[in-house]
């Protein structure tokens, strides 16, 4: 018999002693029932009778009539040296009860309703991440690179004798010696510049985004977005109840000058300047400096998000925005998820001084801290040089990876993709033939177990001309991996490829 252990408490089953039906039959009536409702599955281990009644604070003969009771209806079955257990094989009558039970509709549908907001994330789209990793999923750094020896001896030698201060609920803004460590690497490799006190941990980018747009924008306010735009920042964006306004981007990035007029009541602009998600250009020093003048001039904010600018393999890693900005309207936005890994969930948030309080407010009442030991353990890894360490590394692997993956399309489909080095991060834009449905090639893809997301899938105004291409990304995949990808992605090319010529031919 399949055994699950009795993980819940029977003190809070209420027993009426002032009732005219005996003890025993009520206990029987509360556990007969919550096997009905599947509260307890078969197979479920109960307490033995004598656990039972000092839990119950009931004689041990009343739980053993309730168990007597229920046995010998075959609900439950007892086994000498066991104990007893929920029956793997129950009664008829009970099974179709359950059925019924399962139809019932308690609450009519069309009285169950949410707020505007509300419907606004649940129209939101998002990308689910399952556990499965498979080729080119994007945002994912090279799990198997990982130093996994130095990170759990880190975490051995915290767990070893952590301080009391650990185990509580720690400061909303972020564990003190963490917001040292990312502002004194800031500095020198990112040229952003704060103070410790500026730094606000966060669970991620996401939540950074969603903290910014809770704290600044009001419902229909207009933000101003990169055409195309990076799907979770847009979704967040969305759901605090912005107006999206998209902006042209080009070669050089972002061009605020093209929508000069009407956008001065603009509240916010949410950017990638080092590295435009997901085309992958980088924004120009005069189109960064034409972004910082608008903003002080409309007193707007600049939303930098700088997701994966460690790894950049042509030159130095350009400076970020914020690094440009005397008059505070820049907040900064980092992640560890594609310098580490994923399921850290760590990121942070560098706020103008005039805005630390309300970040740090809005951090307590919507989550209060991530995991402080957790915290600790990222803070020992950057002070101890392994974080700087790790990035030299990865640099050179990623490289050689992207060069593997440009080798690899070029055979495979060299003829219907227009395949350029990507000077930073960890993913690849190749643009389509005019003529090939990326969105086509995509679901083609998916079927030969590839994930390749269509560009034309982060168009923010559905006005603007489809720009047919796809992102890959590369990081998380050996050479071997990639190749097999590649080709299976070849396939894909040229069956959506061939279709597309047989009807255009039929026209």
């Amino acid at each position: 018999m399949a055994k699950t252990s009795m993980a819940s408490s029977f003190a809070a089953v209420l027993l009426d002693e002032s009732s005219s039906v005996p003890l025993y039959r009520q206990l029987y009536n509360r556990l007969r029932e919550a096997i009905l409702m599947g509260q307890l599955p078969p197979g479920t281990h109960l307490p033995s009778t004598r656990e039972m009644a000092v839990e119950m604070k009931v004689s041990r003969h009343t739980v053993f009539n309730a168990f007597e009771q229920l046995q010998a209806e075959g609900y439950v079955e007892g086994q000498v040296g066991s104990g007893t257990f929920v029956s793997l094989t129950l009664p008829e009558d009970l099974l179709q009860v359950r059925v019924r039970a399962a139809n019932i509709s308690l609450v009519n549908p069309e009285t169950r309703t949410v707020s505007r907001r509300g419907k606004i994330i649940t129209r939101t789209q998002m990308i689910e991440r399952k556990g499965q990793l498979l080729p080119f999923m994007q945002g994912i750094p090279a799990l198997d690179e990982f130093p996994i020896a130095t990170w759990s001896w880190l975490i051995a030698k915290r767990w070893r004798q952590p301080p009391p201060e650990l185990l509580q609920y720690g400061p909303a803004a972020g564990y003190a010696p963490l917001r040292e460590a990312i502002a004194a690497y800031l500095g020198p490799s990112r040229g952003v510049k704060c103070e410790p006190d500026q730094i606000i941990v966060v669970s991620g980018a996401q939540q950074a985004i969603d903290l910014a747009a809770r704290i600044l924008i009001d419902d229909r306010d207009p933000v101003l977005v990169e055409e195309f735009c990076y799907g979770a920042a847009r979704a967040a964006l969305l759901s605090a109840g912005a107006r999206l306004v998209p902006v042209p981007v080009d070669e050089a990035g972002l061009n605020i000058s093209a929508v000069a007029t009407g956008s001065a009541s603009a509240r916010l602009a949410y950017v990638t300047p080092s590295h435009q998600y997901p085309l992958g250009v980088t924004m120009s020093a005069s189109r960064r400096q034409a972004l910082l003048d608008w903003a002080t001039r409309t007193r707007a904010w600049i939303l930098e998000d700088d997701y994966d600018s460690e790894y950049r393999y042509t030159k130095r890693p350009l400076a970020a925005l914020q690094g440009m900005d005397r008059n505070g309207r820049v907040i900064y936005i980092g992640t560890f998820s594609k310098v580490l890994f994923p399921a850290l969930r760590l990121g942070f948030v560098v706020a103008p001084t005039d805005l630390v309080d309300a970040f740090v407010t809005a951090r307590a009442t919507l989550g209060w801290c991530s995991p402080t030991l957790d915290q600790a353990v990222l803070a020992d890894f950057m002070a101890q040089g392994h974080f700087t360490r790790h990035i030299r590394r990865m640099r050179t692997i990623y490289a050689e990876r992207q060069a593997a993956l440009i080798d690899a399309l070029e055979r495979e489909a060299g003829d219907l993709l227009e395949i350029k080095p990507a000077d930073a991060g960890i993913h690849l834009t190749c643009s389509l033939s005019n003529r090939i449905d990326d969105r086509a090639v995509s679901r083609e893809a998916a079927e030969l177990g590839v994930v390749a997301q269509p560009i034309s899938a982060f168009r923010v105004d559905e006005s603007v001309a489809v720009r047919s291409g796809l992102i890959l990304g590369y990081g998380a995949y050996n050479i071997r991996q990639i190749k097999e990808a590649a080709r299976k992605l070849g396939a894909a090319l040229k069956n959506v490829s061939r279709v597309a010529r047989t009807s255009a031919n039929r026209r």
